[in-house]
């Protein structure tokens, strides 16, 4: 993936190289497919050109704002870098690290507006991930009106966090999605795979966190087993559950679930996406996603 990429119009080849050179990115001149072709492989994209130009370039290629990459207007005359996409996801940063070349940063999002941090700054900043994405926009306003508080919470422990809590976890890529019989035991969790990285394949530094429902917050044997891995265990409501769009066929309706392992594995993933479908390891079924 490249980090930088700046697309400027042929007639701005001069000031676009410029601004590459300092964002140590690289230079591609505009035509018509040149976002299309950007967007999967770019983390930050600063277009010298109007905005009109790039709105429509990239709305048909939009995605979710946790996957799209950051992109930023700088005007023809150098004068404003404007976030037009992406804000709280690395657009606000690109564009106020373009003030180094004396253009201003404009910006719309409002914690950022008023010099406070978003959500997502402050978990990009400690390295983290924010776990239950749905939740930034509640977290962020309660930022803007001073009442979002912040608990660290030091391991082991358990937490039971609402819609509007978020919950930042130790960076990593997969996560791992839990379901289990009623009354499995500890060593049933760890000694038959489930969320365990070296039966999972999966290296400790690059496991984010392990999933499940709610209504397993009574299995105190889950709890131990993914304690001594050790592992996060998130405790996930029916309607993020429910969200989720689960590939393998599931009994789990009985209990008003479209699934447990898949969906807990979905809804806790950055890219949303399904690695290992469900497998079934005695009283515990895992499922794995990215």
């Amino acid at each position: 993936m490249i980090d930088t990429v700046v697309i400027a119009l042929a007639r701005f080849r001069p000031d676009a190289e410029r601004i590459a050179a300092f964002l140590h990115g690289e230079f591609r001149e505009y035509h018509k497919e040149i976002f299309a072709e950007c967007f999967p492989e770019a983390k930050r994209i600063v277009a010298l050109m109007s905005a009109g130009i790039v709105v429509r370039s990239i709305a048909p290629l939009l995605s979710d704002k946790w996957n799209d990459p950051a992109v930023v207007v700088v005007t023809p005359d150098l004068a404003c870098a404007i976030p037009i996409l992406g804000g709280h996801h690395g657009a606000n940063a690109l564009a106020r690290e373009l003030a180094g070349l004396g253009i201003v940063p404009v910006i719309s999002t409002a914690t950022e507006a008023f010099g406070r941090d978003s959500v997502e700054a402050i978990a990009e900043r400690n390295g983290c991930e924010i776990v239950n994405r749905a939740s930034t926009r509640a977290v962020n306003a309660g930022i803007l009106d001073g009442t979002t508080r912040v608990w660290p919470i030091p391991g082991p422990g358990i937490v039971i966090a609402g819609p509007d809590v978020s919950v930042l976890l130790e960076s990593g890529t997969y996560t791992v999605g839990i379901g289990c019989r009623k009354g499995v035991k500890a060593e049933e969790v760890t000694g038959r795979g489930a969320g365990s990285p070296c039966r999972s394949r999966i290296d400790q530094k690059d496991l984010l966190c392990c999933a499940t429902t709610a209504k397993k917050l009574g299995e105190t044997g889950l709890v131990e087993g993914i304690a001594a891995i050790p592992a996060n265990l998130i405790f996930l409501d029916d309607d993020t559950v429910n969200a989720q769009s689960p590939q393998s066929p599931s009994k789990a309706g009985r209990i008003g679930l479209v699934g447990v392992a898949e969906p807990c594995a979905l809804a806790t993933a950055r890219h949303r996406e399904l690695v290992v479908p469900k497998k079934v390891f005695g009283k515990v079924t895992i499922a794995i996603a990215r």
